[in-house]
């Protein structure tokens, strides 16, 4: 029975220092690149089994805004930080590119599984212009199509997000009237429709609400089952997001040394027109070790962690920006 005992105290003891020694990340910010994340941290885990990574899905605004706090030890963010926002920070953020993915209009009618728009038709209907789908702007692009004589019901969202901010740098990119009268932000003021926080709660409304039509990134949509519409890009081709569209979209795209660009209506016939980088924001300096080890979990995420984009509807850093960002890393202190 004693030397049972003191296996055990011995077992508690050896267990202890390995115990002590786990090290954490704290983030926070954009749901659109959660699942990816999500991913990236459990298999990172499994690398390095002393280091656990927490990460808030809470938008890309509640990042942004934790990170100037100093609440976390990254962020992330769809939209990238306005010169103003890196203003109130105290110290230098990186703006890292991860991944690509897209924005979809997400929509909820019944035996419709084809769905044509146009990115002015997507602005007038998120103005209130366009408040049914029998409207004949709708029906030009669906030749054939019987729709309900319904009214649309809009979801966006209600809280600070990168995914709104792709969605309506698009929008202001194709209709001068949404340019001018709502603009581009990760959080507008939206003419009318229903708020749901999240990108899983604009699924979530999506989904319950006939006749809805909203706008998630593509793996909620895929995850969901909730059908989305084929958007009409700048070459006059309809396509629908998928990993090669989106890769289309970022294929002539000048990298910035801050990494801050966009490639909503891009060029080429194969490009969907609302895709997007997302970025994690990080720290220059940063205290004690955790530079150190976020520069480890970096490079595995560029290297390792880039295959694994693919499969859950994320399209891989092109080999130009990933040689940019691994360079960027190296200023992490």
């Amino acid at each position: 029975m004693n030397r049972t005992l003191s296996l055990i105290a011995l077992a508690v003891l050896l267990a202890a220092p390995a115990a002590a020694e786990m090290k954490t990340l704290n983030g926070a910010g954009a749901t659109f690149p959660y699942p990816i994340y999500s991913k990236w941290f459990d298999e990172y885990h499994k690398v390095k089994p002393d280091l656990q990574i927490n990460y808030q899905s809470i938008g890309s605004g509640g990042g942004i805004r934790q990170v100037t706090e100093r609440t976390v030890d990254f962020g992330a963010t769809d939209g990238p930080m306005t010169s103003q926002q890196q203003f109130k920070v105290d110290g230098k953020i990186l703006h890292l590119p991860t991944v690509l993915g897209a924005v979809v209009p997400a929509y909820n009618l019944k035996g419709i599984e084809d769905l044509k728009l146009s990115g002015p038709v997507i602005a007038d209907i998120f103005l209130g212009k366009i408040t049914r789908w029998t409207d004949p702007a709708i029906a030009k692009l669906n030749p054939g199509v019987a729709f309900p004589d319904a009214a649309i019901t809009v979801v966006h969202r209600s809280d600070g997000s990168g995914t709104t901010y792709c969605f309506v740098d698009y929008l202001s990119k194709v209709s001068p009237e949404w340019k001018s009268k709502v603009g581009v932000a990760t959080a507008v003021k939206w003419p009318l429709g229903l708020g749901g926080k999240g990108n899983e709660g604009v699924a979530g409304l999506v989904k319950q609400t006939p006749n809805a039509l909203g706008y998630v990134e593509l793996i909620y949509a895929k995850q969901n089952d909730i059908a989305y519409a084929s958007v009409l890009n700048k070459a006059g081709k309809f396509v629908k997001a998928s990993i090669p569209s989106v890769t289309a979209a970022a294929a002539g795209v000048k990298m910035p040394k801050d990494f801050k660009v966009s490639i909503t209506d891009a060029e080429g016939e194969a490009a969907y027109p609302v895709s997007t980088f997302t970025w994690l924001l990080v720290y220059e300096k940063n205290a004690g070790d955790k530079g150190a080890v976020l520069k480890d979990f970096l490079k595995w995420m560029l290297t390792d962690g880039q295959p694994m984009a693919s499969a859950l509807g994320y399209a891989p850093l092109p080999d130009s920006v990933n040689s940019m960002v691994a360079k960027a890393i190296e200023a992490v202190k």
